[in-house]
């Protein structure tokens, strides 16, 4: 891997989830960028549909005790920390400020990688359980 400083310009491996080369600033990504639509579709590789189903009220936990370094984007880095508490992909795209799409898009390549669990919801035919309706209003009311 080489630094920024030996001429190398910042590039995203969508594979890895990580930004090699750029060390400029304390998120490991260039600061005119941080929250542009051009800096998601960057992050997301240009897809907008995850690897595998993933469900709105799907629930995501930290795969790991310990924080992700700067070797991983911001968002990785983001998310892990924010599933240390049981979070949705809803939540998770909310508290990012980023379009439900990109979210899934990013927990589904971070359970590939081991570094998130998701807990998909057992649905009957009945209709959602009273306790993720639960969870849904007590996260509209959050926001």
């Amino acid at each position: 891997m080489h630094g920024a400083g030996q001429g190398e310009s910042p590039g995203y491996d969508a594979g890895r989830g990580r930004t090699p080369g750029y060390d400029g600033s304390p998120y490991g990504e260039p600061p005119e960028e941080e929250s542009s639509l051009v800096r998601m579709y960057t992050v997301t590789g240009g897809r907008t549909a995850p690897r595998t189903q993933l469900a709105m009220e799907a629930l995501v936990s930290s795969a790991t005790s310990a924080q992700l370094g700067l070797s991983y984007i911001r968002e990785y880095r983001v998310i892990s920390e924010l599933c240390r508490q049981i979070r949705s992909v809803a939540e998770i795209s909310a508290l990012l400020g980023v379009p439900l799409g990109v979210a899934r898009v990013l927990v589904s390549d971070m359970e590939a990688e081991g570094l998130v669990r998701v807990h998909h919801p057992q649905i009957d035919q009945g209709g959602p359980g009273l306790h993720l309706l639960e969870r849904v209003l007590s996260g509209l009311h959050r926001l």
